[in-house]
């Protein structure tokens, strides 16, 4: 299984990296620095023709890997503080827009009690945000400014869209001082530490087997199931509106509504736990965006 995990990984820092050297071309074109232009529609010919070009991804799929990787340790550390056999991190390679499809690890042993259950669930998402927020910042002052355009038209095609969750106008409000009017271009570092923001933000939706699920069981036992269906209707809802929520309300469906074996005690949390349930709560807030992506075809 080591072995196995070790090839996943590097598959995934390989796919990362090309798709990190695609997004600092693209970035460098745009605000102008000289970089030699793409020639072909796909990256990957241009790569095989000069792979020194590997290199410009670098920081994209280091910042993206780590942030995973951080994410996937606090669920593993805290699995094995408290005895649980769970397998090691997992990471799914993958040539899409970010170059991999997460990670994750496998439960596998009972979960003694429900203080247990929800320092696991919780050490995942809060350990990868905490990792996330340098990143971001680094990547907001990095990002470059550009006049606002207006709105697309038919002719336009091909523009992506990112949504803002509320911890990315924090930090512009904070680091950047721009004219009213401008948009950013967003820095690679910026959009490696998007994608593990939005990551953290699809696993504390309070349901199933995802992470919010297991925080929301430990805070209210079996009466979860009440908030679970609740979220996953409004899941449903706004997958109407954006292929993101459409795509991850069919993943709830296939990771299940059932928790992992626990056995259940009915001893209060203590205050420090419904410190962290509720840290888990601002967080999800912080990073939730209605409309993560958009593609203007």
């Amino acid at each position: 299984m080591m072995a196995w995990s070790a090839v996943l990984f590097g598959l995934t820092f390989l796919t990362a990296l090309v798709v990190g050297t695609y997004h600092m071309i693209a970035f460098s074109q745009s605000v102008g620095r000289s970089v030699r232009p793409l020639q072909e529609p796909s990256i990957v010919p241009s790569i095989f023709q000069e792979p020194r070009l590997l290199w410009m991804g670098l920081p994209y799929a280091v910042v993206l890997l780590v942030i995973l990787l951080s994410h996937e340790l606090g669920h593993y550390l805290f699995c094995w503080r408290y005895r649980v056999d769970a397998t090691l991190p997992v990471f799914i390679p993958a040539p899409t827009l970010i170059g991999t499809f997460g990670a994750f690890i496998r439960i596998r042993g009972v979960i003694p009690h429900r203080n247990a259950l929800l320092d696991i669930g919780v050490a995942g998402p809060l350990t990868g945000f905490l990792c996330s927020l340098p990143f971001l910042a680094l990547g907001v002052v990095l990002s470059q400014p550009m006049t606002a355009g207006p709105p697309p038209t038919d002719g336009d095609t091909g523009i992506i869209y990112f949504g803002e969750p509320l911890i990315w106008k924090l930090l512009v409000w904070l680091l950047r001082d721009d004219p009213p009017g401008t948009d950013l271009m967003v820095h690679p570092i910026a959009l490696a530490a998007w994608f593990g923001v939005l990551a953290t933000n699809l696993n504390l939706f309070p349901i199933g087997q995802l992470d919010g699920g297991h925080v929301a069981y430990a805070v209210l036992g079996p009466r979860a199931r009440w908030l679970s269906r609740a979220f996953w209707f409004g899941l449903a809802a706004l997958a109407i509106h954006n292929f993101v929520w459409f795509a991850w309300t069919l993943m709830t469906l296939l990771i299940g509504f059932r928790h992992p074996p626990t056995l259940w005690d009915d001893r209060p949390l203590d205050g420090r736990r419904r410190w962290l349930a509720l840290a888990a709560a601002g967080v999800f807030f912080l990073t939730f965006m209605p409309d993560p992506v958009r593609i203007h075809l």
